[in-house]
């Protein structure tokens, strides 16, 4: 029977504000949180035990899946209490692991066709894929399906294929793990234990068909595009008369939908919301519960976080927006440099030609503000009426005009 270790102990500073109160892997994909969806996966493959690596605010992680029993799995939780890489995580689960275990990083979208094709490789095993920017990763390379190299992040990478974070090992890797000393940052990396295996040409190169790395908020967007992409239509809520639905739009228990809201799927709206009247939802949109969409809103291709009201005149687009935040009338966030070129958050490119904001937790705008591409607003904000915000905007700062 094969285990799976899943490391979700970490904070995600890049992801920051979104992960001021809540763990990197709790952020919400598609409504759900991101390892939720990992998690089914591998249950899905045929994988009924579990041990999540915790830390960071492990709390909301244990509250929300308990023993595993209501996704249909076992879960047994190693809380890592010191961040001291991704090798000491996984030595911290070996008491636990009895054979051929499957190792994940918790911040990844993986297809269920992938997990099972790397659960009938032998061990030990690596999942890799291309990548268009691989010098963000650790790169690998093959031949004839085995790994015979792997560099960390390098300007000049020798491919681009890069180590996806996916791995079937055994109870070998302890012994490997006992000997690698911390890197130059001070942790003690999974990879290094890995090296035996690249010398003696026994680790398996698993190339994987799909792949979403859920590093930076705006691949939130991403992957919440790619589940979205397959939603089936379910209508649990009220839906008035005069409303128009087009595509495939999932409404739940205790939210009602008013007249002359148009919504475009593919779209997700979580219960006891209030939607519209006139509000305009238009696709790759998830909203999260006891939201109020409002009046005379168009709401485009974002993710809005339970508790959070945007309800009057204001237009989101490509925006990751967390919980209990309240727009103001009028508040706009724009999604488009007037060149057309890639968009860049904090000075990093999120490589995408539409962007528009990410807002932390319990900011509150005043009327007509309007808020630059790329900008990033710490949680607790408050932001004064007619006020024009961009940039990086820190926690608990007043921004007036």
């Amino acid at each position: 029977m094969v285990q799976c270790v899943i490391l979700a102990a970490g904070e995600g500073k890049r992801m920051r504000p979104l992960t001021g109160s809540r763990p990197k892997v709790m952020l919400p994909v598609a409504n759900r949180p991101m390892l939720e969806h990992l998690i089914c996966t591998v249950r899905d493959a045929g994988i009924s035990e579990v041990i999540l690596v915790v830390g960071y605010e492990e709390a909301a992680v244990r509250h929300h899946f308990g023993d595993g029993s209501p996704f249909g799995v076992t879960i047994r939780y190693v809380t890592q209490k010191r961040q001291r890489g991704t090798g000491d995580a996984v030595m911290s689960t070996m008491s636990h692991i009895t054979g051929s275990f499957l190792l994940l990083n918790g911040d990844m979208i993986l297809s269920l066709d992938d997990i099972r094709n790397i659960l009938s490789s032998p061990v030990p095993a690596m999942g890799i894929c291309q990548s268009e920017h691989p010098q963000d990763f650790g790169v690998v390379t093959i031949e004839n399906g085995i790994v015979t190299g792997l560099e960390e992040k390098s300007d000049k990478p020798k491919t681009n294929l890069i180590n996806a974070g996916l791995y079937l090992l055994n109870r070998e890797i302890g012994t490997y793990l006992d000997q690698i000393s911390p890197s130059p940052r001070g942790e003690l990396e999974l990879t290094d234990a890995l090296e035996p295996f690249i010398r003696e040409g026994r680790l398996h190169a698993v190339t994987l068909s799909s792949w979403v790395d859920l590093g930076s908020p705006w691949d939130l967007l991403n992957a919440n595009e790619v589940f979205l992409a397959s939603l089936s239509s379910l209508v649990e809520g009220e839906i008035e008369d005069g409303v128009v639905i087009k595509g495939p739009v999932q409404v739940g228990k205790g939210t009602i939908v008013k007249s002359g809201t148009y919504i475009e799927g593919p779209c997700i709206i979580g219960i006891n919301c209030r939607v519209g009247p006139h509000a305009y939802i238009r696709g790759a949109t998830a909203i999260g519960d006891n939201c109020h969409i409002g009046h005379s809103i168009e709401l485009k291709n974002s993710i809005v976080m339970s508790n959070t009201n945007i309800p009057h005149f204001n237009y989101v687009g490509d925006s990751v927006i967390a919980s209990g935040c309240n727009f103001g009338a009028g508040t706009k966030i724009a999604n488009l440099r007037h060149d057309k070129k890639h968009i860049s958050v904090g000075g990093v490119s999120t490589r995408r030609k539409k962007f528009g904001a990410i807002i932390g937790d319990d900011v509150l705008f005043g009327i007509n503000c309007s808020v630059n591409v790329g900008s990033v607003i710490g949680n607790r904000c408050r932001i004064a009426p007619h006020t024009f915000v961009e940039g990086v905007i820190s926690d608990d700062s007043v921004v007036k005009r």
